[in-house]
């Protein structure tokens, strides 16, 4: 007996509704995938499950954003706005400019240059030699700055020695001071008295 023909319609289940929508969608983009080998076709599909898990496949010899270009160009409808239209052509000038530079920088580093003129050369070479001066100026710059804050330091350990060694003199005097109010301040009996000859002995 062959399989009974199944009903199309919601699977209630949640479990079984995603068992179902996982098998079918390995089998979709299987034959997919078979239909652009076999027929050499271009195919995009996008699905979003029930949970708004994407999944996509695009043929290997083109890319998505490529397909829905083609899409639009082919069946007059737009998908896109005026204000993503300029979006994605300021996006294009962005990506020229980047290359450009990148073309550039190898250029000044000296690589890709078997291909230029004389004439091309000399924004190349003038390039290098404004990098040049401007590098030694601030090469300079960075040498004055350096000195100045050497003469300024050496100013300061100057004025630092000067103070030090005043507050030395300073407390040597007071020192010397406190030591002759101390010794004025003794009783006269506690005094060291000179000794005197005894004359009655004599």
């Amino acid at each position: 007996m062959g399989r009974g023909k199944i009903e199309i319609k919601r699977i209630e289940n949640s479990t079984n509704r995603q068992v179902t929508f996982s098998k079918r969608l390995n089998g979709i983009i299987k034959k997919a995938k078979e239909i652009s080998v076999l027929c050499e076709s271009e195919i995009a599909i996008v699905i979003f499950s029930s949970l708004n898990k994407i999944s996509d496949f695009c043929s290997p010899n083109t890319s998505l954003p490529k397909m829905l270009e083609k899409y639009q160009q082919h069946s007059g409808k737009k998908l896109w706005d005026a204000k993503h239209e300029n979006l994605s052509a300021e996006i294009d000038r962005i990506k020229r400019e980047n290359d450009n530079m990148q073309i550039e920088l190898r250029r000044l580093k000296g690589d890709d240059l078997t291909s230029l003129n004389p004439r091309e050369l000399i924004p190349i070479e003038e390039a290098l030699q404004n990098g040049v001066t401007g590098a030694c100026a601030k090469q300079m710059e960075f040498l004055k700055m350096m000195k100045l804050n050497g003469k300024l330091l050496e100013d300061e350990n100057k004025k630092l020695a000067y103070f030090l060694h005043h507050q030395e003199l300073a407390m040597d005097g007071n020192r010397h001071q406190r030591g002759t109010e101390y010794a004025s301040e003794i009783p006269m009996a506690l005094r060291v008295q000179p000794v005197q000859p005894n004359l009655q002995e004599a």
